[in-house]
């Protein structure tokens, strides 16, 4: 059974101020967070992580977290500067969106994103996308620019050309360490096939789930501008070996990327299939408009306990429309990061070294 605090801010800034102010100190006050992102969540562990690669990928939430605070610190819009945070992750190749997009099991890097405004409910998203360099700027495009909420595969890459959004070639996506994922994915596959005969497994196996590691990575970015707007984006290139033109939950207004200003705004990362089937996005805005609970505490009971009670695992970033934040997870780590009204900014990647 997983644990959590349901003290505001304790299972996310244990030994901060923050603490200190839940736990009674007046003379500290709550710190106000006005951007919250995130890099995927899985079995992120520090003894399989190289000192040069640890500060990498602190180094890359940082970027982000810098490129949406400063439109946000100049008066911007949250979704100008959930966008601005998510297009620095799409662009780095560590991050699995983007130019860092795994490989399915046609080798091909199909890409899913999703935009939402919290001021007026709009939203956008595409889904299986191989050639547009910044998946989120499109998704952006069909809110803005067309009357739908989800465009795609090839006609969401035609639409995204007439939009002005940059199309690369497909060869541009490929990185060295994503295609050898795929082959050992692959590898532990087919190896599994041979070797059990049950039909269960060998339809999970099939469907390129089996291979938990391999499901995992997202980056997303929620948003609170000083006009009190709210705003969330979510990126992905899917699952690792992924087959059948399969499409998770980052894409999906309400399951994966959610934003409301009476509530709050979402992004999530993890096992998509579990997360779609319990609508946590907006599971999590329902229960603080109809339950009234805290942004910590529906995030928490979607993450901590209906999530893995059906066998999902995986993690969100919440803030609500009072610049309080969550980033429950139930996996090892989570790629996070946040930054308040001041400008502080902190990094996480690890269970417990918040």
């Amino acid at each position: 059974m997983f644990k959590y605090w349901v003290i505001p801010f304790a299972a996310l800034l244990l030994g901060s101020s923050a603490v200190r102010a839940a736990a009674g100190d007046s003379a500290i006050h709550q710190p106000k967070y006005v951007l919250v992102i995130h890099g995927g969540a899985g079995t992120i562990l520090k003894s399989q992580m190289t000192p040069a690669k640890e500060a990498a990928y602190k180094a890359g939430l940082t970027k982000a977290l810098e490129a949406g605070y400063a439109v946000i610190q100049r008066g911007g819009q949250s979704l100008d500067a959930v966008e601005a945070a998510v297009r620095v992750m799409e662009d780095n190749p560590l991050f699995n969106a983007g130019k860092g997009a795994v490989f399915t099991n046609e080798g091909r890097n199909e890409m899913d994103a999703a935009i939402m405004n919290g001021k007026n409910l709009a939203a956008g998203a595409v889904a299986s996308v191989t050639t547009i360099r910044n998946p989120i700027t499109a998704a952006r495009a069909v809110m803005e620019k067309s009357q739908h909420v989800m465009m795609i595969g090839s006609g969401a890459e035609k639409f995204a050309k007439q939009a002005g959004c940059e199309i690369v070639d497909p060869e541009y996506f490929y990185t060295e360490d994503r295609w050898k994922s795929l082959q050992k994915v692959r590898a532990a596959d087919s190896t599994k096939m041979q070797l059990d005969h049950d039909s269960a497994v060998k339809k999970t196996t099939l469907l390129g789930i089996e291979n938990k590691d391999a499901k995992f990575g997202t980056v997303g970015a929620v948003a609170l501008d000083k006009q009190g707007n709210l705003a969330a984006a979510t990126s992905t290139g899917g699952m690792t070996n992924k087959k059948f033109g399969r499409v998770g939950d980052s894409p999906l207004i309400g399951a994966g990327t959610y934003a409301n200003n009476a509530t709050c705004a979402i992004s999530c990362t993890g096992w998509g299939e579990y997360f779609i089937r319990l609508v946590v996005a907006k599971t999590v805005s329902d229960l603080m408009a109809y339950k009234n609970l805290s942004v910590q505490d529906a995030a928490a009971e979607l993450i901590m306990k209906q999530v893995p009670q059906l066998g999902g695992d995986g993690g969100l970033i919440a803030l609500d429309k009072d610049g309080n934040m969550a980033m429950p997870f139930n996996t090892a780590g989570m790629y996070r990061g946040m930054v308040t009204s001041d400008g502080k900014i902190e990094v996480f990647i690890y269970k417990g070294d918040n």
